[in-house]
């Protein structure tokens, strides 16, 4: 008798096994079709302002094209979903390069972007102005796309405290 009634709970399970089997792939297809913003968009009412801080602090053209590309694809890539992005870019010491009208190996790309996506701003930082000023005894010049913080770790710090997204390429 308890040899039968396993059989049937043997049964009973394989047969709830095989029906989980079968309806899972198509619920588990619908589940990360949902959860994935490339493949829908989110209705108007769920839609967020998204925001990023890009660090750039080395004097590395590549490293300065990185962050670039960074904000033309965030910008792009929410352009594209129908969403809102707000991106700064924070230049501070070394970094400072990627702005100054002087010495920007990006200067050209800087003022494409600015034309091309509002979004997408830039901000230098006036104590490393001020100290390269010093350090060269001369006004250093920045593009006109830049805006003078008075301290790029603490515009980054700030960002970061109101919930931006942070990323240093």
């Amino acid at each position: 008798m308890v040899m039968m009634e396993f059989g049937r709970f043997v049964s009973a399970v394989a047969a709830s096994l095989i029906a989980l089997l079968i309806v899972a792939p198509s619920w588990a297809a619908q589940e990360r079709k949902q959860a994935t913003p490339q493949t829908s968009k989110r209705p108007a009412a769920e839609k967020k302002q998204h925001q990023l801080v890009l660090q750039v602090n080395t004097n590395e053209p590549a490293m300065m094209n990185l962050a670039l590309n960074n904000a033309t694809n965030v910008a792009q890539y929410y352009k594209d979903i129908g969403e809102k992005v707000t991106i700064e870019i924070v230049t501070f010491g070394p970094g400072l390069h990627m702005l100054r009208d002087d010495t920007s190996p990006v200067k050209a790309r800087i003022t494409a972007i600015a034309v091309d996506n509002p979004a997408i701003s830039f901000k230098a930082c006036g104590n490393t102005q001020e100290n390269m000023s010093k350090a060269e005894n001369k006004e250093i010049p920045l593009v006109s796309e830049a805006k003078v913080v008075k301290s790029g770790v603490v515009r980054v710090m700030e960002l970061q405290e109101q919930g931006w997204a942070y990323v240093k390429p």
